[in-house]
């Protein structure tokens, strides 16, 4: 990949203004949380707190997602939990925020690519609201781009990758789908590695939380995932339904979106770089589930990062377009716009960069 061109004063002032951009981002919003710090967090202290007490670890009498202490995470998730149901609210809330940081800088750190381009999503990072907003509520958002970093680091690893891979399967079920892109280009190790590992996790789940937390969790997620009529959803179904069209035509969008997802996640297996179609996993990852929040948007870090150690300078308008100071101006379409726009983009790139003469337009223009 190319490193992006800068000259020797802004070079050597880029890692200064990342430091301040993304340390003011994260404290501005820290000291506005008021009493949405960690509401996200809080949810998953109560189910570890809950399990800790020897009750059962989901709260069942939630029919809708979006509301106050709801955990909705596979049950492979709790082990991870629990060190911190084991402290108060208030200690565990900071010490997430404190570690969710830190897993977002180590997986900067762990991109394959230039140090221009490091510093690039630091400093982007400290302006998107997504990132500030995830960290904020303290969402796992964090934790799965350093895996999804991690896996970008180890893409020719196939145990480490798998590793990761499973961890962030067993943290949400949408990275998942990193282990079906590993079968799909036939990193079969990588598969046995994270079967092996989730089947670990799983049986430790068990013995934790019994097995009626499986059962509790697939008839919560029944409940809780509508992609068209949820609040404050962004998938391209709610939208076009909050914006008044019908259920049923709500519920076409959805599905032609999911589809395109799948299909140009496969044609970049086939007409891409290995590298690209990852990225095009990645980000499927988030645009396939049924609930879209505005928060998910920050894992585009990984692939603008892609696009820019490129050479396309271009991508740094994706995440400026949900920086923090536009929000009430970016409207809710931005959002699925972003995340084709970028899955689009990668697979240009990467369909050029498997033959230099093919370039579809120079994949897109530097």
């Amino acid at each position: 990949m190319d490193t992006p061109a800068l000259g020797g004063t802004a070079r050597a002032a880029l890692p200064i203004v990342a430091i301040l951009s993304f340390t003011l981002g994260l404290a501005a919003t820290l000291a506005v949380a008021g009493d949405t710090l960690g509401f996200d967090f809080l949810a998953y202290h109560q189910a570890a707190a809950r399990l800790l007490a020897g009750q059962p670890l989901y709260d069942m009498s939630y029919t809708q997602t979006g509301g106050f202490g709801l955990f909705y995470y596979p049950p492979t998730f709790a082990p991870f939990l629990l060190p911190f149901g084991a402290v108060s609210a208030t200690t565990a809330t900071w010490s997430w925020i404190a570690l969710s940081i830190g897993a977002f800088i180590v997986g900067v750190s762990a991109m394959p690519v230039s140090r221009t381009v490091k510093w690039m999503t630091i400093l982007l990072a400290g302006w998107s609201f997504p990132f500030v907003y995830a960290v904020k509520l303290g969402q796992v958002g964090p934790i799965l781009f350093c895996l999804f970093a991690l896996g970008w680091r180890w893409l020719d690893q196939q145990i480490p990758f798998g590793v990761v891979g499973a961890l962030g399967a067993a943290i949400k079920l949408q990275p998942g789908l990193i282990l079906v892109w590993a079968l799909l280009t036939l990193r079969i190790r990588a598969v046995i590695a994270g079967g092996a590992v989730l089947i670990v996790l799983a049986v430790l789940t068990t013995v934790l939380a019994g097995p009626s937390a499986w059962t509790d969790f697939l008839a919560l997620i029944r409940a809780v995932s509508d992609p068209i009529r949820t609040p404050h959803n962004f998938t391209p179904g709610a939208i076009a339904f909050a914006s008044g069209t019908s259920a049923e035509t709500a519920g076409l969008i959805q599905l032609v979106s999911t589809v395109g997802v799948i299909a140009l996640l496969l044609i970049s297996i086939r007409w891409a770089t290995d590298e690209a179609s990852f990225m095009i996993a990645v980000i499927a990852s988030q645009l396939v589930s049924p609930i879209v929040w505005d928060h998910y948007a920050m894992i585009l870090l990984l692939p603008v990062a892609y696009l820019l150690a490129s050479g396309r300078w271009w991508a740094v308008a994706i995440p400026l377009v949900t920086a923090w100071p536009l929000v009430g101006v970016t409207p809710p379409v931005a959002y699925p716009i972003l995340f084709w726009v970028t899955m689009i983009a990668t697979f240009l790139v990467g369909h050029a960069a498997t033959d230099p003469r093919q370039s579809l337009g120079e994949a897109l223009a530097r």
